[in-house]
């Protein structure tokens, strides 16, 4: 499911789209940004369902050998430890994984199934599949570290994989590390002889709101946000300040003054987080200045809205 850190990620690109491109439909970035999250998980069901879909294609692979004229004794009597791999067994018979699938029309490995060739191909090739083929254990725990190592060594880095999900979404290409996360993690989690449940987007109703509030109160108050930046950078004219920067802070602002339950620190932890990935190396270091001293001066002023202990 997604998290709090990747939502403010998703508001921060809606934010940044609606500011530079100076839209005033708000409405209709709002669902934009709505739609780009849910993609998410169209994004999470189809990398499990490449793995699946290998499945398939190499039983499809092991049938056809079988019946060969002049079949070997290999093709005959087939090592079947990967089409019979209990953990990708475990996805191929969840009911939730399924139905979503076909209730949103997944079906990019029918139409697109030359990457799923190429995935087959490279793990066919691979130490990795040789190794699990080839060892005297046969057991649920080594089906799901096998499925996970190859996710991880296969999957997850493959570059066309990469640029596939690109062209389908633009918004593809900044989910795919988050998502690749959230998918070793649901590996790690599957049970033997325990149904596969998909996972929720969200962690629950709070997360959900989260999303449409702090778009709101940004872009509703970005302008008084910047007046108060202005304030702490009398050294540096507005347009001095790198844009994603400028954007971080205004929502650090908003969490600041509008949600009483998220803490300071947590706040301003996050954001300097987020500008890691998506400013410049000295981002960190300014963003915390900044932010130390609105919120110091907004504690001041009684102006940080904030309740329970330990929130400052």
């Amino acid at each position: 499911m997604i998290n709090r850190r990747h939502i403010r990620v998703k508001v921060m690109q809606s934010v940044y789209a609606m500011i530079t491109s100076k839209a005033d439909d708000l409405i209709r970035e709002e669902k934009f940004l709505k739609l780009s999250i849910q993609k998410l998980l169209d994004l999470y069901v189809l990398q499990l369902q490449l793995i699946v879909e290998v499945q398939k294609l190499a039983t499809q692979k092991l049938a056809i050998s079988k019946k060969k004229h002049l079949a070997t004794k290999e093709e005959l009597s087939p090592n079947t430890k990967f089409i019979e791999n209990q953990a990708i067994l475990n996805l191929v018979n969840s009911t939730s994984f399924v139905t979503f699938k076909n209730d949103n029309n997944i079906n990019n490995w029918t139409l697109d199934d030359e990457y799923v060739k190429i995935i087959w191909k490279k793990l066919e090739k691979s130490d990795l599949y040789k190794a699990y083929l080839n060892s005297g254990d046969s057991s649920f725990k080594e089906d799901k570290n096998f499925v996970q190592d190859f996710f991880k060594e296969i999957i997850a880095p493959d570059d066309k994989l990469a640029d596939y999900y690109e062209d389908q979404n633009i918004s593809w290409l900044d989910d795919i590390p988050f998502v690749n996360t959230w998918i070793v993690r649901t590996l790690s989690k599957l049970k033997q002889n325990k149904i596969f449940v998909l996972d929720k987007l969200y962690k629950d109703e709070d997360d959900e709101k989260f999303v449409l509030e702090l778009f709101r109160k940004v872009i509703l108050h970005h302008t008084s946000y910047e007046e108060d930046i202005s304030d702490k950078t009398p050294n540096w004219e507005t347009d001095r300040i790198a844009d994603i920067d400028m954007i971080l802070i205004k929502m650090a602002i908003a969490e600041f003054l509008k949600f009483p339950s998220i803490p300071v620190r947590v706040t301003i932890n996050e954001y300097i987080e987020i500008s890691k990935d998506y400013s410049t190396n000295k981002s960190g270091y300014f963003i915390n200045g900044v932010l130390d001293k609105l919120s110091k001066e907004y504690e001041k002023n009684k102006t940080l809205n904030k309740i329970g202990r330990g929130l400052l």
